[in-house]
């Protein structure tokens, strides 16, 4: 006689269905001394909501022809939670997130906000999972399913990727050292910037702007180079967006 699913919450309120021979006119079916909600019963099954409780129980079917084998039902406190990282992600989803706590063995959904994504389970102390494109960017309240319940207390913050609009100055010397002025959108999560592959020294103004401080080309030589900004949100590359230019020689 199984019983499926043969775990749920604590709380109680998980559907079960317990098949079988002679359950037509189930009167009654125990998980340990507490009585479930039959709400389907045929001469093959019988569906309950469990009631409350904790540990393993044994389960039981009542009928007119009297009482059956017991079956073993375990309960399964809610997941607890206790970090997640990285805690920022672009607006288009697609990064993969680690969620850790206890509790987390069955766990089936992870939602960010309204969208639900399927986790991969490492263990009972930790998953990942890929994160759902964001409805707006934000901050939104990620919460854990598993068969014991949802926890939620975690909050995941997407970010929209920067854009870059100008560079001013645009050219500089080949020794660097230039203060640049970079503009655009979603600068304030910048964690670099780099002018032709080279780092370069900032500083963040405001959510459209940026300080900037050109580096030394690598050969000491003049020419365009791509200026690339990266945030939390993505990277924006503004193509030959800087020109080093060569000084006078006389």
């Amino acid at each position: 006689m199984p019983i499926s699913p043969n775990q749920g919450s604590t709380g109680g309120g998980t559907t079960v269905t317990i098949t079988g021979s002679n359950l037509a006119g189930a009167t009654a079916v125990h998980f340990g001394s507490k009585t479930a909600t039959i709400t389907a019963n045929t001469a093959t099954s019988v569906t309950v909501t469990s009631p409350s409780g904790t540990g393993t129980v044994p389960v039981t079917v009542t009928t007119p022809g009297g009482t059956s084998n017991p079956l073993s039902f375990f309960y399964i406190g809610a997941p607890f939670k206790s970090s997640l990282s990285p805690l920022t992600g672009v607006t288009a989803g697609g990064n993969t997130v680690t969620i850790n706590g206890t509790g987390l063995t069955t766990a089936s959904a992870v939602h960010f906000g309204t969208v639900t994504a399927t986790p991969t389970v490492v263990n009972d102390g930790q998953l990942t999972v890929t994160v759902p494109a964001g409805v707006a960017p934000g901050p939104v309240s990620v919460s854990v399913t598993t068969a014991g319940g949802t926890n939620n207390g975690l909050t995941y913050t997407y970010v929209d990727a920067p854009t870059i609009a100008t560079l001013n100055p645009n050219s500089g010397p080949p020794t660097g050292g230039t203060v640049v002025t970079l503009t655009g959108t979603n600068l304030s999560t910048a964690q670099s910037v780099t002018f032709g592959g080279l780092s370069a020294a900032f500083s963040v103004i405001n959510d459209n702007s940026l300080s900037v401080v050109s580096p030394p080309t690598a050969d000491g030589g003049a020419g365009p180079a791509d200026v690339t900004v990266t945030t939390n949100g993505g990277s924006a590359t503004a193509v030959a967006g800087f020109t080093y230019v060569a000084g006078p020689g006389i």
